[in-house]
């Protein structure tokens, strides 16, 4: 019989930013190191764990609910309500009990969109920009950061393309036990095409399998590269159409191609696509959901809502951006805070849109594709984002980044919502995040994070500062 490895537990970081001899510009934020050091993982799988006494909002959009209990067997919840009458609390042998009195019981939270070996954050000495990182330093990073991400409260995450396959390892090393993480549901490199948003990246080492995207100018290219990602395990397949603007690269049948193969092999397909023509051909051709879309129009609208597609639109980057610009100025970036605007407004515009017609919006930050948002910071940031600009009320935040996202990593059927047969993925917030949905973020309200059944350690070591650099970065 197997016994519990022992896990590797990073410190989770702290940001501080300090201007750097008045060279303004993003900031950025620097590893000095990494001091890594072992724990045992806390193991309560042969005890029963009951929650009791907490107000539960269950994921579901049903009211909250004071005083309610949750009983978790194993890995999966086995009640939600009264305790049986065959759990007895003074079985303090067979039984863990949590009073979570004065406190709030939820899913765990899901972000349906989150980059991890992209290369940002930025390292002392390291290249900058997504994709030039060095795998073997890209696996390291990507296992400290999926480490601070569960201890925020995300227990789960879509990430849709990264470097060669590294995501796909981080995965399955979570799976195995190796570490812990939160679920992982994975693509590899975007499939791109001349043109599209990753054109010009595979080009700055040299070698193809250094980009985050693979160049491929033809349905049978791009057939085949589906082949080639199903082959090495990934959960789904990431198209990436438009760079900027109306523009639209990818034609209808190529997108409809990969969507054929994909689904031929049980696997679903995502496409970042911020122009009207690549909306529509992406919502007719059968993708399972589109990234951005903030400039499809009414009648592209139309034609994702007959689809039954869902939407990711990703506010968090460019809100970060426009609080950056305002926090330091303009003109310490390097990029067009103007248009960074006109992307928001325009994302604003497609939600609105969206809503109206019954399209589900599923809420993903991109972190992890720029140097504002650090990781285990900002993983509910586009709740906030939609309360306060969407008109979304907060339980329908909460439905969205819980049961909506389920979608996204493939689980509707076992995570999202606390019930009965569902994983016993739970967080257990001190603050009420219906009255401040903000509460959710960077797990500073965290009392206890439950993914898969397992207590998780939220302090393995007290948060260390990190100093934070202002170096030039791109959009």
């Amino acid at each position: 019989m197997m016994t519990d490895p022992e896990l590797i537990f990073l410190p989770p970081m702290r940001v501080s930013y300090n201007e750097d001899d008045g060279n303004a510009a993003a900031a950025v934020i620097c590893y000095d190191r990494f001091n890594f050091h072992t724990e045992k993982r806390m193991d309560n799988s042969k005890q029963t764990l009951v929650i009791r006494n907490g107000t539960l909002i269950d994921g579901s959009g049903r009211a909250a609910a004071r005083n309610e209990s949750l009983v978790v067997e194993g890995n999966r919840i086995k009640s939600v309500g009264p305790l049986p009458a065959d759990v007895r609390l003074e079985d303090s042998k067979n039984l863990r009990v949590i009073d979570a009195a004065g406190q709030w019981i939820l899913p765990g939270l899901i972000d349906a969109h989150c980059h991890l070996s992209y290369g940002y954050p930025h390292l002392k000495g390291e290249g900058r920009g997504r994709g030039i990182t060095r795998p073997e330093l890209g696996v390291l990073k990507a296992a400290r950061s999926v480490q601070k991400v569960l201890r925020s409260g995300v227990t789960s995450l879509s990430v849709p393309g990264g470097t060669w396959f590294t995501d796909v390892g981080v995965r399955d090393a979570i799976k195995l036990g190796v570490m812990e993480g939160p679920r992982i549901h994975c693509a590899g490199r975007m499939v791109i095409t001349y043109g599209s948003i990753e054109d010009d990246e595979p080009a700055w080492v040299g070698t193809p399998d250094h980009g985050i995207g693979i160049l491929c100018n033809s349905a049978t290219e791009m057939v085949t590269e589906v082949r080639r990602q199903c082959k090495h395990g990934v959960n789904f397949i990431k198209l990436a159409d438009s760079r900027s603007g109306d523009i639209q690269c990818m034609a209808k049948e190529e997108i409809s191609a990969v969507v054929e193969e994909a689904h031929r092999r049980n696997t679903r397909v995502a496409i970042h696509s911020r122009g009207a023509g690549s909306t529509r051909a992406a919502a007719e051709a059968g993708v399972d959901w589109i990234i951005h879309a903030d400039l499809a129009s009414e009648s592209e609208l139309d034609a994702v809502a007959k689809a039954g597609i869902p939407i990711i639109p990703t506010m968090t980057f460019p809100a970060m951006v426009l609080e950056a610009s305002g926090k330091y100025g303009q003109d310490v970036i390097q990029m067009d805070v103007s248009r960074m605007k006109r992307h928001f407004d325009g994302l604003i515009n497609v939600v609105e849109g969206a809503r109206a017609r019954g399209i589900r919006i599923l809420l993903g930050t991109d972190t992890g594709n720029n140097t504002f948002m650090p990781f285990g910071e900002l993983h509910a940031k586009e709740a906030e984002i939609m309360v306060k600009y969407c008109a979304f009320t907060p339980m329908e935040a909460i439905v969205a980044c819980t049961r909506d996202n389920a979608f996204a990593v493939g689980l509707e059927k076992d995570v999202g919502v606390l019930e009965a047969g569902r994983l016993a993925d739970i967080i257990i917030l001190k603050q009420d995040p219906l009255a401040d949905i903000r509460v959710l973020q960077g797990g500073q309200h965290l009392a206890w994070v439950i993914k898969d059944g397992r207590i998780v350690p939220l302090a393995a070591e007290p948060l260390q500062e990190l100093p934070v650099a202002f170096q030039h970065a791109t959009a």
